[in-house]
Protein backbone atom coordinates (compact mmCIF):
# COMPACT_ATOMS: atom_id res chain seq x y z
CA UNK A 1 0.00 0.00 0.00
CA UNK A 2 1.46 3.33 -1.43
CA UNK A 3 2.33 5.67 1.89
CA UNK A 4 0.05 8.77 1.32
CA UNK A 5 2.31 11.88 1.88
CA UNK A 6 1.47 15.21 3.65
CA UNK A 7 -0.31 18.08 1.58
CA UNK A 8 2.05 21.14 0.57
CA UNK A 9 1.56 23.80 3.17
CA UNK A 10 1.00 21.33 5.59
CA UNK A 11 3.14 21.29 9.30
CA UNK A 12 4.19 18.03 8.87
CA UNK A 13 6.10 18.64 5.51
CA UNK A 14 7.53 22.49 6.30
CA UNK A 15 8.83 20.93 9.58
CA UNK A 16 10.59 18.39 7.39
CA UNK A 17 12.26 20.74 5.05
CA UNK A 18 13.32 22.63 7.93
CA UNK A 19 14.56 19.79 9.79
CA UNK A 20 17.30 19.51 6.76
CA UNK A 21 19.22 22.44 7.91
CA UNK A 22 19.27 20.53 11.54
CA UNK A 23 21.10 17.87 9.86
CA UNK A 24 23.58 19.15 7.46
CA UNK A 25 24.43 22.37 9.17
CA UNK A 26 26.74 20.48 11.14
CA UNK A 27 28.97 20.04 8.32
CA UNK A 28 29.37 23.91 7.94
CA UNK A 29 30.18 24.56 11.61
CA UNK A 30 32.12 21.59 13.21
CA UNK A 31 34.01 20.93 9.83
CA UNK A 32 34.36 23.92 7.61
CA UNK A 33 34.63 26.38 10.65
CA UNK A 34 35.92 24.79 13.94
CA UNK A 35 37.47 21.64 13.97
CA UNK A 36 38.86 20.31 10.96
CA UNK A 37 40.99 23.51 10.11
CA UNK A 38 42.45 23.52 13.69
CA UNK A 39 42.87 19.46 12.70
CA UNK A 40 44.44 20.40 9.44
CA UNK A 41 47.01 22.71 10.81
CA UNK A 42 47.60 20.17 14.18
CA UNK A 43 48.77 17.31 12.01
CA UNK A 44 51.80 19.75 9.92
CA UNK A 45 52.95 20.90 13.22
CA UNK A 46 52.79 17.34 14.93
CA UNK A 47 54.82 15.89 11.66
CA UNK A 48 57.03 19.03 11.93
CA UNK A 49 56.44 19.69 7.96
CA UNK A 50 55.18 23.51 6.56
CA UNK A 51 55.05 21.37 2.84
CA UNK A 52 54.18 18.30 1.17
CA UNK A 53 54.65 16.90 -2.14
CA UNK A 54 51.15 16.70 -4.34
CA UNK A 55 51.01 15.44 -7.97
CA UNK A 56 55.49 15.74 -7.88
CA UNK A 57 55.39 19.14 -6.49
CA UNK A 58 56.02 20.81 -3.05
CA UNK A 59 52.87 22.91 -1.63
CA UNK A 60 52.26 24.69 1.54
CA UNK A 61 49.61 23.67 3.67
CA UNK A 62 47.56 26.93 3.12
CA UNK A 63 47.58 27.18 -0.52
CA UNK A 64 47.14 23.39 -1.03
CA UNK A 65 43.76 23.26 0.69
CA UNK A 66 42.30 26.70 -0.48
CA UNK A 67 43.18 25.39 -4.23
CA UNK A 68 41.42 22.13 -3.35
CA UNK A 69 38.08 24.53 -1.77
CA UNK A 70 38.39 26.77 -4.78
CA UNK A 71 38.14 23.47 -7.11
CA UNK A 72 35.45 22.00 -5.19
CA UNK A 73 33.43 25.28 -5.59
CA UNK A 74 34.14 25.52 -8.98
CA UNK A 75 33.00 21.87 -9.54
CA UNK A 76 29.34 22.75 -7.69
CA UNK A 77 28.99 25.74 -10.21
CA UNK A 78 29.54 23.48 -13.15
CA UNK A 79 27.29 20.74 -12.44
CA UNK A 80 24.80 22.09 -10.26
CA UNK A 81 22.43 23.64 -12.89
CA UNK A 82 23.27 20.60 -14.69
CA UNK A 83 21.53 18.44 -12.22
CA UNK A 84 18.87 20.53 -11.77
CA UNK A 85 18.03 20.54 -14.91
CA UNK A 86 17.91 16.93 -14.86
CA UNK A 87 16.25 16.39 -11.57
CA UNK A 88 13.36 19.06 -12.66
CA UNK A 89 12.93 17.17 -15.94
CA UNK A 90 12.77 13.57 -14.18
CA UNK A 91 11.01 14.51 -11.71
CA UNK A 92 13.05 12.39 -9.22
CA UNK A 93 14.43 15.62 -7.30
CA UNK A 94 14.57 13.80 -3.89
CA UNK A 95 17.27 11.05 -5.27
CA UNK A 96 19.81 13.62 -6.27
CA UNK A 97 19.33 15.60 -2.78
CA UNK A 98 19.92 12.08 -0.99
CA UNK A 99 22.87 11.16 -3.42
CA UNK A 100 24.78 14.29 -2.31
CA UNK A 101 23.69 14.40 1.41
CA UNK A 102 25.00 10.34 1.90
CA UNK A 103 28.53 11.83 -0.54
CA UNK A 104 28.69 14.47 1.94
CA UNK A 105 28.60 12.89 4.74
CA UNK A 106 30.04 9.33 4.49
CA UNK A 107 33.09 11.99 2.83
CA UNK A 108 33.22 13.76 6.65
CA UNK A 109 33.11 10.19 8.38
CA UNK A 110 36.55 9.57 5.60
CA UNK A 111 37.71 12.65 7.23
CA UNK A 112 38.90 10.23 9.76
CA UNK A 113 41.26 8.77 8.40
CA UNK A 114 42.95 12.01 6.95
CA UNK A 115 46.61 12.03 7.12
CA UNK A 116 49.85 13.16 5.33
CA UNK A 117 50.55 9.65 4.36
CA UNK A 118 47.70 9.21 2.55
CA UNK A 119 47.51 12.58 0.89
CA UNK A 120 45.27 11.76 -1.84
CA UNK A 121 42.88 9.91 -0.16
CA UNK A 122 42.03 12.55 2.58
CA UNK A 123 41.95 15.64 -0.25
CA UNK A 124 39.15 13.59 -2.05
CA UNK A 125 37.14 13.50 0.61
CA UNK A 126 37.40 16.93 1.60
CA UNK A 127 36.89 18.01 -1.69
CA UNK A 128 33.43 15.37 -2.10
CA UNK A 129 32.35 16.84 1.45
CA UNK A 130 32.09 20.27 0.25
CA UNK A 131 30.32 19.62 -2.65
CA UNK A 132 27.99 16.96 -0.67
CA UNK A 133 27.38 20.14 1.46
CA UNK A 134 26.36 22.62 -0.95
CA UNK A 135 24.30 20.42 -3.53
CA UNK A 136 22.06 18.56 -1.33
CA UNK A 137 21.54 22.34 0.41
CA UNK A 138 20.42 23.50 -3.12
CA UNK A 139 18.62 20.72 -3.81
CA UNK A 140 16.74 21.27 -0.37
CA UNK A 141 16.47 24.70 -0.99
CA UNK A 142 14.85 24.36 -4.52
CA UNK A 143 11.60 22.47 -2.72
CA UNK A 144 11.24 25.59 -0.80
CA UNK A 145 8.21 26.06 -3.38
CA UNK A 146 7.22 22.88 -3.81
CA UNK A 147 6.63 22.33 -0.08
CA UNK A 148 5.56 26.09 1.32
CA UNK A 149 3.10 28.46 -0.29
CA UNK A 150 4.14 32.06 -1.00
CA UNK A 151 3.02 33.42 1.99
CA UNK A 152 4.71 30.36 4.20
CA UNK A 153 8.00 30.78 2.95
CA UNK A 154 9.62 33.36 4.95
CA UNK A 155 8.93 31.73 7.93
CA UNK A 156 9.81 28.14 7.24
CA UNK A 157 13.05 29.33 5.59
CA UNK A 158 13.50 31.14 8.99
CA UNK A 159 12.81 28.04 11.15
CA UNK A 160 15.29 26.32 8.74
CA UNK A 161 17.98 28.67 9.46
CA UNK A 162 16.88 28.71 13.51
CA UNK A 163 17.39 24.97 13.78
CA UNK A 164 20.93 24.65 11.45
CA UNK A 165 22.31 27.28 14.55
CA UNK A 166 21.12 24.93 17.08
CA UNK A 167 21.92 21.27 15.84
CA UNK A 168 25.02 22.42 14.87
CA UNK A 169 26.01 23.83 17.94
CA UNK A 170 24.51 21.51 20.15
CA UNK A 171 27.12 18.97 18.18
CA UNK A 172 29.94 21.57 18.48
CA UNK A 173 29.78 21.73 21.64
CA UNK A 174 30.27 17.96 22.29
CA UNK A 175 33.21 18.00 20.26
CA UNK A 176 34.78 20.95 21.30
CA UNK A 177 34.48 19.23 25.17
CA UNK A 178 35.84 16.21 23.54
CA UNK A 179 38.90 17.77 21.88
CA UNK A 180 39.35 20.00 24.93
CA UNK A 181 39.26 16.88 27.78
CA UNK A 182 39.59 13.66 25.75
CA UNK A 183 40.32 11.73 28.95
CA UNK A 184 37.07 12.21 30.26
CA UNK A 185 35.86 10.56 27.04
CA UNK A 186 38.63 7.84 27.14
CA UNK A 187 40.56 8.95 24.83
CA UNK A 188 44.09 8.98 25.44
CA UNK A 189 47.34 9.91 23.71
CA UNK A 190 49.54 6.72 22.61
CA UNK A 191 50.97 5.47 19.58
CA UNK A 192 48.19 6.06 17.31
CA UNK A 193 48.25 9.35 17.89
CA UNK A 194 47.80 12.52 20.21
CA UNK A 195 44.77 12.19 22.05
CA UNK A 196 43.25 15.93 21.19
CA UNK A 197 44.00 15.09 17.29
CA UNK A 198 41.82 11.70 17.79
CA UNK A 199 39.24 13.37 19.22
CA UNK A 200 39.05 15.73 15.86
CA UNK A 201 39.03 12.61 13.83
CA UNK A 202 36.03 11.74 16.24
CA UNK A 203 34.20 14.88 15.39
CA UNK A 204 34.17 13.80 11.73
CA UNK A 205 32.75 10.45 12.42
CA UNK A 206 29.71 12.17 14.64
CA UNK A 207 29.46 14.53 11.84
CA UNK A 208 28.66 12.01 9.17
CA UNK A 209 26.53 9.65 11.44
CA UNK A 210 24.54 13.24 12.71
CA UNK A 211 23.83 14.20 9.32
CA UNK A 212 22.43 10.48 7.80
CA UNK A 213 20.74 9.91 10.96
CA UNK A 214 18.72 13.37 11.37
CA UNK A 215 18.21 13.62 6.98
CA UNK A 216 15.92 10.42 6.94
CA UNK A 217 13.35 12.67 8.72
CA UNK A 218 13.19 14.74 5.96
CA UNK A 219 13.64 12.52 3.29
CA UNK A 220 10.61 10.43 4.70
CA UNK A 221 8.06 12.77 4.16
CA UNK A 222 9.56 15.42 1.03
CA UNK A 223 8.02 14.37 -2.02
CA UNK A 224 10.15 12.64 -5.16
CA UNK A 225 9.82 15.72 -7.02
CA UNK A 226 7.44 16.85 -10.26
CA UNK A 227 8.05 15.91 -13.72
CA UNK A 228 7.95 18.92 -16.37
CA UNK A 229 4.93 19.29 -18.35
CA UNK A 230 5.73 18.58 -22.36
CA UNK A 231 8.21 17.60 -24.33
CA UNK A 232 11.74 17.03 -22.29
CA UNK A 233 14.55 18.52 -24.49
CA UNK A 234 17.68 19.80 -23.80
CA UNK A 235 17.85 18.50 -20.53
CA UNK A 236 21.36 18.97 -19.80
CA UNK A 237 21.24 22.60 -20.68
CA UNK A 238 17.85 23.70 -19.29
CA UNK A 239 19.48 24.39 -15.81
CA UNK A 240 21.48 26.86 -17.42
CA UNK A 241 18.92 28.60 -19.15
CA UNK A 242 16.70 28.80 -15.87
CA UNK A 243 20.01 30.08 -14.31
CA UNK A 244 20.03 33.13 -16.89
CA UNK A 245 16.66 33.54 -16.87
CA UNK A 246 16.70 33.90 -13.03
CA UNK A 247 19.77 36.55 -13.77
CA UNK A 248 17.84 38.91 -15.87
CA UNK A 249 15.05 38.60 -13.26
CA UNK A 250 17.20 40.22 -11.24
CA UNK A 251 17.10 43.57 -12.89
CA UNK A 252 13.72 44.13 -12.28
CA UNK A 253 14.77 44.02 -8.71
CA UNK A 254 17.40 46.78 -7.81
CA UNK A 255 17.30 46.33 -3.90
Amino acid sequence: MARTLPKKGSNKLLNAWAFYDWANSVYSLVISSAIFPIFYGALFRVAEIEKVVVFGGEIARAPLISYVTSAAFLFIAIITPVLSGISDYLGNKRLFMKLFCYLGAFSCIGLYWFSLDNIYFSLICYFFGLVGFWVSFAFNNSYLPDVAFPGQQDRISAKGFSLGYAGSVILLLFNLAMVMKPNLFGIETDVTGVAEIKAMRYSFLSVGIWWIGFAQYTFYFLPKGFKREGERKHIVLNGFRELKGVWHQLGAHKN
